[in-house]
Order: C-alpha cells, then structure tokens, then sequence
C-alpha cells in the first residue's frame, strides 16, 4: 500500500513562488501516473496538473498553465509542484494522488492512492 505525504506548503504574498513536495512510501511510484489536485474553502476538489511515470507529458488546468510545474524523480519516489506567479485564488489545500496505470487523468476519481494535503495560502 503506498502512502502519499505532501510538504512545503504555506504562506506567501500574491507573485511569490512555493514548491510542495510528495513522498511516496510503502512502494514504488515510478510506474504510476501522478497527479495534483486542490479544494478551496467551500469549493470541490479541482484538478491542477497531472503527469506520466516517465515525467515525459504533463498537463495542466487551464488555471494555472504556464504558473505551475510538475515535475518528478522517480529515484526519490517523489513528486514535485513548483508554483509562480501566485495568486490568491490559489489559496486552497493541495493534494498529490497516484494512479496505478502510466497514463495520466483529470479525473480524481481515477487515482487510486492519496496524500492528506497540505495548507497553501496566498495573501494579497
């Protein structure tokens, strides 16, 4: 069974940048697609990003195309989200999932393993 822990979240003022991190543990996640997902206040969970086990394709939420990039070393078991330009409708809890196949999704209902989140909170 492997556990997703995030990190690296926090406080920031509107331009500033953060990287969250996701360690994996209990087994090895570099034949799993990943993906970043966050809920605000009051708002359903939304996809972020996504990206192959490879590394080799992401994708990103219309919201934070070209702010936002995910990237991963496999030999860490660990996945990256490094967040530019922040704004503070980013303001949410993100969550790092696993999904069991290469391929990437959108959908969270396709993951099959998640973290328990971590605070990322951007002040204007």
């Amino acid at each position: 069974q492997v556990q997703l822990v995030e990190s690296g979240g926090g406080l920031v003022q509107a331009g500033g940048s953060l990287r969250v991190s996701c360690a994996a543990s209990g087994g090895t996640i570099n034949r799993y697609a990943m993906g970043w997902f966050r809920q605000a206040p009051g708002k359903e969970r939304e996809f972020v990003g996504t990206i192959s086990w490879s590394g080799g394709t992401t994708y990103y939420a219309d919201s934070v195309k070209g702010r936002f990039t995910i990237s991963r070393d496999n030999a860490k078991n660990t996945v990256y989200l490094q967040m530019n330009s922040l704004k503070p409708e980013d303001t949410a809890v993100y969550y790092c999932a696993a999904r069991r196949t290469r391929s990437t999704s959108y959908y969270s209902y396709e993951y099959d393993y998640w973290g328990q989140g971590t605070q990322v909170t951007v002040s204007s």
